[in-house]
């Protein structure tokens, strides 16, 4: 027999304020064992050297974390000016220097050129695979790292402060796939220097920003003061935080207990079907909701509804 994984069936999100200096693999192991989750995962990567918001899916909410690896992203990040290092970060070797120091005209002139859909070359230390192995490894090994470049998509870039010659700030909002150390790597070159990422912090992720935020910190304070888990469970937000962009849509008891074992439902029998999809095309997706409880995600195929993520809430699929 294998081993019974421990932990309680709780699910939902915590928008999790990261540390510095703590990767994002640990930091969900942190929270789980907090919380005494049996399940946990995270939606997109956070650099052990950044530090901000790191939405942790709990439970069933772990079905949901495709949803949320295509959400907005915005970055605070300071870049030190004139040079660069093998990492495109603070952490690794210099390997380029120069006495260029762009103002902060030029800086705001050349945003534009690094805005909408852009090709971007990924940093060697990164964890894009090369040849089925992950880039950094080949990098760590004294391997040279060549990688394709993609096409990426930056919303907006704003300059947040330059008061000092060395150093300036922006604000970066983006895609999903988008590295900042890239960023950072090529926008010194368009100015004719160098530059490394000297700080990285993201602030917002999809619905989840720095307002209702909270560090490793507080939670083991919390787990330690509590005589149980009742004050930690307030900071877990519901599954259905990151489907606010999918129409829900009310089904009935025998259609919640169909799509459960997988079978699809007629659209005739949804009621406000074409009210709530109207706009949404013949293979939108939609969130099926029975008593409040989200049952499933389920895409439209001609006249019917197929469920593709189905959610087994206690009693369903309690052990």
């Amino acid at each position: 027999m294998g081993r019974k994984i421990r932990g309680r069936e709780i699910s939902g999100w915590v928008n999790l304020d990261k540390p510095r200096e703590l990767g994002s693999t640990p930091a969900v192991a942190a929270v789980r064992r907090i919380l005494n989750a049996k399940k946990a995962g995270h939606a997109g990567t956070l650099d052990p050297l950044a530090s901000g918001i790191l939405p942790v899916a709990l439970g069933e909410a772990t079905k949901t974390v495709q949803f949320m690896q295509a959400a907005q992203k915005v970055y605070e990040v300071t870049l030190c000016w004139g040079v660069a290092t093998q990492t495109d970060d603070a952490e690794g070797v210099i390997i380029e220097t120069s006495d260029h120091r762009p103002s902060a005209e030029d800086i705001v002139a050349a945003l534009p050129h690094f805005t909408g859909d852009i090709m971007q070359t990924p940093p060697a230390f990164s964890a894009v695979r090369k040849d089925g192995v992950r880039a950094y490894k080949l990098a760590r090994a004294g391997e040279k790292v060549s990688l394709a470049p993609r096409q990426v998509h930056i919303n907006e870039i704003t300059l947040a402060d330059s008061a000092s010659p060395d150093s300036c700030t922006l604000q970066v909002v983006c895609g999903k796939g988008v590295y900042i150390r890239s960023l950072a790597r090529d926008l010194a070159l368009h100015l004719g220097t160098f530059a490394h990422v000297a700080a990285l912090r993201r602030t917002r992720v999809g619905p989840f920003d720095e307002k209702n935020a909270i560090g490793l910190e507080k939670l083991e304070t919390l787990r330690h003061i509590v005589p149980d888990l009742a004050a930690l469970d307030v900071h877990v937000l519901p599954l259905m935080t990151v489907l606010d962009d999918i129409p829900a849509l009310a089904v009935s008891a025998e259609q919640a207990s169909r799509i459960r074992q997988g079978q699809a439902i007629s659209l005739v029998d949804l009621s406000d079907y074409r009210a709530a999809m109207a706009d949404a095309g013949t293979t939108a997706q939609f969130v099926a909701v029975h008593d409040d409880m989200p049952v499933a995600i389920c895409t439209c195929k001609g006249a019917a509804a197929h469920p593709v993520r189905v959610f087994n809430f206690p009693p369903y699929g309690a052990e």
